[in-house]
């Protein structure tokens, strides 16, 4: 039984009055009873002396000596008395029995005296011994004056303590035992009498733990007799409107989860319809785009007039405002399906500063703006083509918010914290700190309510956070309203980048065209492959096309040499691009160099594409990056392997 538990509680405050009623009863009782020993021992002590006072004045007055002595030791006799001594009116002893235990008599007097010894504990009393006055009637003679009593000696009588003690002893072992009795006999009551209170409040305990554990079917009985009846009644209806809560909440959340399930099938169903049109849209508008920025290029390779240049450059600043929506769009919506595999290697800031010089530099000299691009040294480790997006978007961005001034690119190497910081500065408008957060999200434009189409659909920021978090880059806003912006990008930094930078740049510079080299161009769009040939016609390369896998086995078999394998993906046969790249290498007998074009955007494409290790470009393909990509695949120190990417 726990000490803190009820049942001992309840022990406890039935014995707590029970333990002091007997301990006073048997207190007082015990007082009382010894008080009354030792009062009843002093009178017998006292009657005793007198007694044998009484006895010894015979033999005093006679002076009988063997008389004295005779009562001496007949007190003896008596099994309290420790010794007895007669004496004279002198103090002589005259007659004494057994062995006195004082050291001392006390002197004589007149009156009976008692003292006890604090070292023995006996008990000494002195009776002093008067001759008996006989008074004589007399009639005839007149009342005469009465004479004191004549005082004939003094009696010394000693009495032990230890029968009184030992019956001292006896009433407390006594009343020891009538109080355990009467305790153990007063708890045995207490607990017969409290289990009728105590099972209650256990059963009680017992069915609140179980309800406090969940089991809310848990109920307790109750009997007629109870003392806790309607407690317990109370708990077993408590128990059960507690059961029927819970079971109307969960068919509450079973329905509220049975909507939400349903709402989120609803929500997936319109995510993967709303892909399946922007992948249909995509794909249909990127066709004719992607061959009008062919002819387009084209066009502008031929001879014309002033007037016509002008209106082909209004064209191609067109078309690539429409490239770069449709491209903006695409990532978009493979950032969304997560359509997009990092491939993260060493990436030489220098050549991806390069590049987006020549890219934005046109753009800047429109705008009236001075670009200037830092040089630097750094290799970070990144997705180049997500880093070229990300940086490429931000300088857009630049270029297109600053009305005057100009756009820096910058790389501070930040060798302590092992990152490389990339940093856009302009001198624009500025963004005000209550914008700074919503500019990240989709189809946002600071100035005004009204769009501007001609700085862009909002998207850029948007695909930049979230590419640069796909890579795990951290990236960081500053800026001042009509004092500019800075836009930073945080990337791991790699050590011994200019050896890399020299064995994977160290061939390739010497190919400028498509001379001497023969191209297969497979597209079963009609206006799409012309725009494809007569595109790379004026790179001067020699162009064979095909619309199929049949039609590409003819012309690797009339030409006997093909360099260059460009196909589409979607070949709207039974043979997809990464097919038709396999068969045209088997029936050629080596690796010829090979790409693909796509406008789908699903990313069972760029999977497929990847596992085959084919370059995927998606449409409307830039003229320049094409251009970039075939200088790359027919480089003469292009490895077979190579070939393959």
């Amino acid at each position: 039984m726990k000490l803190g538990s009820i049942t001992a509680r309840m022990l406890l405050a039935a014995l707590a009055p029970v333990t002091l009623i007997v301990l006073w009863l048997v207190g007082v009782f015990l007082v009382t009873r010894i008080a009354d020993n030792d009062e009843a021992h002093s009178q017998r002590s006292r009657s005793v002396a007198r007694q044998l006072a009484a006895a010894s004045e015979y033999g005093l007055f006679s002076a009988n000596q063997a008389f004295l002595q005779s009562l001496a030791r007949a007190a003896m006799r008596e099994g309290d008395v420790r010794s007895v001594a007669i004496l004279d009116a002198e103090g002589r002893i005259l007659a004494s029995a057994g062995k006195a235990g004082y050291q001392r008599q006390p002197p004589a007097d007149n009156q009976e005296s008692e003292q006890s010894d604090s070292r023995t504990g006996n008990k000494l009393l002195s009776q002093p011994i008067f001759a008996t006055q006989v008074k004589l009637d007399d009639l005839f003679e007149s009342q005469k004056a009465q004479v004191p009593a004549q005082r004939l000696g003094q009696l010394l009588i000693e009495f032990s303590r230890d029968r009184v003690k030992r019956q001292e002893r006896q009433m407390l072992l006594a009343g020891a035992v009538v109080a355990l009795g009467s305790l153990m006999l007063g708890g045995l009551l207490a607990v017969r009498l409290g289990r009728g209170v105590i099972q209650p409040i256990l059963r009680a305990s017992e069915m609140i733990e179980r309800v406090g554990a969940g089991e809310l079917g848990a109920r307790v009985q109750v009997g007629p007799d109870d003392p806790l009846h309607d407690v317990l009644r109370g708990l077993n209806e408590m128990a059960q409107r507690l059961q029927s809560g819970r079971d109307e909440l969960e068919q509450r959340v079973d329905a509220a989860t049975t909507a939400l399930r349903r709402q989120k099938d609803e929500a997936e169903s319109a995510t993967q319809a709303k892909s399946r049109f922007l992948a249909a849209a995509s794909h249909d508008l990127r066709q004719p785009t992607h061959a009008l920025g062919m002819f387009v290029a084209r066009l502008g390779q031929v001879e014309h007039s002033v007037e016509a240049g002008q209106l082909i450059e209004k064209i191609q600043l067109a078309v690539e405002s429409l490239q770069e929506l449709l491209d903006g769009l695409l990532d978009i919506s493979r950032l969304d399906a997560q359509g997009l595999e990092i491939q993260r290697q060493p990436v030489s800031l220098a050549g991806v500063f390069e590049q987006l010089r020549r890219e934005m530099e046109g753009l800047a000299i429109e705008r009236g703006l001075s670009l200037r691009v830092r040089p630097t040294t750094a290799w970070v480790s990144s997705d180049p083509t997500l880093l070229n997006r990300i940086l490429s978007n931000l300088l857009g961005n630049a270029l297109r918010y600053t009305a005057r001034g100009g756009v820096l690119l910058a790389c501070r190497d930040r060798v302590g914290a092992g990152c490389a910081r990339i940093e856009v500065w302009d001198t624009g408008i500025g963004i005000a700190p209550e914008h700074q957060q919503a500019v990240f999200e989709e189809f946002y434009q600071v100035q005004g309510a009204s769009r501007n189409g001609r700085k862009g659909m909002g998207l850029g920021l948007n695909i930049v956070q979230r590419a640069a978090n796909l890579l795990g880059h951290r990236l960081q806003l500053r800026s001042q309203p009509g004092r500019g912006t800075c836009f930073s990008l945080e990337l791991p930094l790699l050590p011994g980048g200019p050896l890399v930078e020299r064995r994977r740049f160290s061939h390739g510079d010497g190919f400028d065209d498509l001379n001497g080299h023969t191209v297969l161009i497979i597209e079963d769009d009609a206006l799409e492959r012309e725009g494809l040939v007569v595109l790379l016609q004026g790179w001067g390369g020699s162009v064979v096309a095909a619309d199929g896998l049949g039609s590409a086995l003819n012309c690797l078999a009339e030409t006997g040499r093909i360099d260059l394998i460009i196909s589409d993906f979607d070949l709207g046969e039974a043979h997809d691009g990464v097919e038709v790249v396999r068969r045209l290498r088997a029936a050629a007998g080596q690796a010829i160099a090979a790409c693909l074009i796509s406008g789908n955007t699903d990313p069972a494409t760029l999977q497929s594409a990847q596992q085959a290790q084919l370059t995927l470009l998606h449409k409307p393909v830039r003229p320049a990056k094409l251009r970039s990509l075939v200088r790359h695949l027919l480089s003469p120190d292009q490895r077979p392997e190579d070939a393959l990417t």
